[in-house]
């Protein structure tokens, strides 16, 4: 495993003009990750992890402090450079799927790779095909958005953000819009990449998910409160197995 992290904060502080008032939404945020790790960022509405989802993906640049996606200072990129490293290094998977509607599964998760001259059209399909079957949807290939249900949704989403191989997958509350048991299954594959090798980094307002993960970074009002390990790490798929079966 590489020793050197791939994503290193070093005293991250964002802040946003509102009117009058200067509104801190990280007041100084510092840590590593390294590959392979699986780890949540909790927090409440307003503690600021939408702020750093956003610093994370490169959506956004922080006010000051230092940023390094694995190696690469971020802070001083121009929105061209920080779109090439988010499409090459950052495997996004959101709640509300963000998928276009009408088009089939293999469409959406090829789409990643259309900002990449140097893929062919069928190296493509064939990629998306690949990663589609890899989360369990090798049978929806041609399906379309409104044919699939939610948990089928983030499936799709999850294989486009694995298409391009990212260096990071960052979930922004992905089991955020799924009944229970879909959350599971959902918990069930993210623990099944990351058991493949996959740094994950999945940002969440629910404490549950906390339980399936390695790590987890707690923020409040624009601080690091808790980063600790989680030595007892459960398992998504007895949890899953233990729900009661749904009546018909």
């Amino acid at each position: 495993m590489n020793n050197s992290p791939i994503i290193q904060l070093t005293n991250i502080k964002r802040e946003f003009i509102v009117g009058e008032e200067t509104v801190h939404a990280l007041r100084g945020v510092s840590f590593s990750i390294f590959e392979g790790e699986f780890v949540t960022i909790m927090g409440t509405s307003g503690s600021g992890k939408s702020t750093l989802l956003n610093l994370l993906g490169c959506l956004d640049t922080p006010t000051s402090g230092e940023y390094l996606l694995d190696g690469v200072k971020v802070r001083e990129m121009g929105k061209p450079e920080r779109a090439m490293l988010r499409n090459r290094k950052i495997g996004f998977v959101f709640q509300s799927y963000n998928l276009l509607a009408k088009t089939t599964a293999i469409e959406n998760v090829e789409l990643p790779l259309m900002y990449n001259a140097t893929i062919s059209a069928t190296k493509r399909k064939e990629k998306a095909v690949q990663a589609l079957i890899s989360v369990g949807l090798g049978d929806r290939l041609m399906h379309k958005s409104n044919q699939m249900s939610g948990g089928q949704m983030q499936r799709v989403a999850i294989a486009r953000a694995l298409v391009n191989d990212p260096l990071i997958i960052l979930a922004d509350e992905a089991t955020g819009n799924l009944d229970t048991r879909t959350s599971f299954e959902i918990m069930v594959l993210f623990q099944q990449l990351h058991a493949a090798g996959r740094t994950i980094i999945f940002v969440t307002h629910n404490p549950d998910i906390a339980q399936f993960c390695g790590r987890n970074i707690l923020l409040k009002d624009g601080h690091i409160v808790e980063d600790k390990i989680n030595e007892e790490v459960l398992s998504a798929k007895e949890a899953l197995d233990a729900l009661p079966i749904e009546k018909e």
